[in-house]
């Protein structure tokens, strides 16, 4: 099994421009490593699902194990690590004849906005290569966008797939927390992040979704989507009559993302023009296309960006403390003791923003301060998974009347942003999380997709739903794609188009 034709200077071209790839091999090289074992009796895939996946080469991000595959995480301190097992995603993925063609660059260990805080190399946003393609999951974002491949899988902490998506122009899933199996993703902050995809239409995504979902005997914390969720196929969402969306009230997007003082320097609720623009667009077409847009109201929005980085933090001191250089990873020359093996292994392994996250995390668990941040930081997360539940409902019973079926809010503040006096500055990008990082928080699916073009880039809209109603929210997005066809970067060639899937 090889790449179409004229295949390989396609991607030597695009490659040289973004920077998406830490790894790339052109060629299936063997039989895929499969474990049956590993997946429980759910209901088999669709057969639409497999069409669109069978045959077709896909990228992963280099913090999900692939066998014999490098799993750097974008860092130094785990740049040579080779994976020794294969994610139970990806072996789902290729079970039905997809196969891996390379590891994809990305934000160390997943912390930042925009894939620079990778220390390995840079990424490119293929709109325009003077702006960042996103984070964490840019490389992935990037090379789906360039028509590299058809889809990638990234891993979502706090919108890694959704903002990267957002800004390159393309379908990202963030899927809800436990129904995609996180055997082979290397932890970051456990009990937020989940493995997304990202592809070029939404029917990509839903498909790989089908194939990946579903309780894993090696991950406890996975199960099967419960009989009362909206199923993936067989509901003829296209046709069924369009439901209610609620969209968050002006007052309550600018209380949200202007608490504290509006870091970006924009207007419009704290929106950038561009992103305004398009929000306001993606809403008057869904309104065309039949859906009820109602107010609905988040107090509890503002409160989502502290509350998160208190735990993700925390998470990330605790789960990253298994890299000391002794079972694996980099390590220095001639340490004199044990104390020092670990300390030099972490001064030279680790960059500024993840030592950043564990020393935040670190603070936050003290003695003394854990009443005061992190335990504060769950009830707060308690609460925002409330608010959500008395809008959406549950995923113990269907849609009760006065409950919205998915609820539309901005990915980011700003389209794909510069680099130097042109970007935003950290603070800025984590105050950016605001739309985002509230989906976490409360373990419900979110799917982004490109609402419109402005000003020559893409502006990302997201729907987020009740806990395993990703099924709906593709319903809405691959209605309103059929309608609005999303947009490709100049070069982008068709490779992986309907039209040329059954002849790969």
């Amino acid at each position: 099994m090889k790449l179409p034709d004229g295949f390989e200077a396609y991607y030597k071209a695009w490659e040289e421009k973004i920077g998406a790839f830490l790894k790339w091999v052109p060629e299936k090289t063997g039989p895929t490593d499969v474990v049956v074992s590993a997946t429980t009796d759910a209901a088999p895939p669709a057969t639409e699902a497999a069409f669109l996946v069978k045959d077709l080469p896909f990228a992963v991000k280099d913090n999900i194990a692939v066998k014999d595959w490098t799993l750097s995480c974008g860092s130094k301190i785990l740049e040579k690590l080779v994976a020794p097992y294969t994610a139970t995603a990806v072996e789902r993925i290729t079970a039905f004849g997809a196969w891996v063609v390379g590891k994809t660059n990305m934000d160390e260990f997943g912390m930042g906005s925009s894939t620079d805080a990778s220390a390995l190399q840079r990424t490119n946003n293929p709109w325009d290569i003077s702006r960042v393609a996103g984070g964490s999951s840019g490389g992935s974002a990037a090379a789906v966008a360039a028509g590299i491949v058809p889809f990638a899988l990234g891993s979502d902490t706090g919108g890694s797939v959704r903002q990267p998506a957002a800004f390159c122009g393309i379908v990202g899933l963030k899927p809800t927390w436990g129904a995609v199996s996180r055997y082979g993703l290397v932890a970051y902050a456990s009990s937020l992040e989940q493995i997304g995809v990202l592809s070029d239409t939404v029917a990509r995504n839903r498909a790989v979704f089908a194939l990946m979902r579903g309780a894993d005997v090696r991950d406890q914390c996975s199960r099967d989507a419960p009989g009362s969720s909206p199923p993936l196929y067989g509901n003829d969402g296209n046709k069924a009559k369009p439901g209610t969306i609620g969209v968050l009230k002006p007052e309550s997007l600018a209380e949200a993302i202007l608490r504290g003082g509006n870091q970006t320097g924009i207007s419009h609720g704290g929106l950038s023009e561009a992103v305004y623009r398009g929000f306001e667009r993606a809403k008057q077409n869904l309104v065309t296309l039949g859906y009820k847009l109602v107010d609905v109201d988040l107090p509890c929005l503002k409160y989502a960006v502290p509350a998160y980085y208190t735990i993700a933090t925390a998470e990330a001191s605790a789960n990253l403390a298994r890299f000391d250089g002794i079972r694996y990873g980099q390590r220095p020359p001639v340490p004199e003791n044990p104390d020092e093996l670990v300390e030099k292994s972490r001064d030279l392994g680790f960059g500024g923003e993840v030592k950043l996250r564990i020393l935040l995390g670190t603070f936050v668990l003290r003695s003394g301060f854990q009443d005061r941040y992190y335990l504060r930081a769950q009830r707060i997360r308690a609460g925002i998974k409330r608010s959500f539940e008395n809008l959406l409902g549950t995923d113990s019973a269907e849609s009760a009347p006065g409950h919205v079926d998915a609820i539309l809010l901005p990915v980011f503040p700003t389209q794909a942003f510069g680099r130097g006096d042109t970007g935003l500055s950290p603070f800025a990008q984590k105050a950016a999380d605001i739309y985002t990082c509230s989906a976490n928080l409360a373990g419900l699916p979110a799917l982004a997709f490109p609402a419109s073009l402005e000003d020559g880039l893409p502006v990302g809209v997201q729907l987020l739903g009740r806990s395993f109603s990703e099924g709906m929210l593709f319903d809405i997005a691959e209605r309103y794609e059929k309608v609005h066809p999303f947009p490709h970067p100049a070069g982008w060639k068709p490779f992986y188009s309907a039209s040329t899937e059954s002849q790969q």
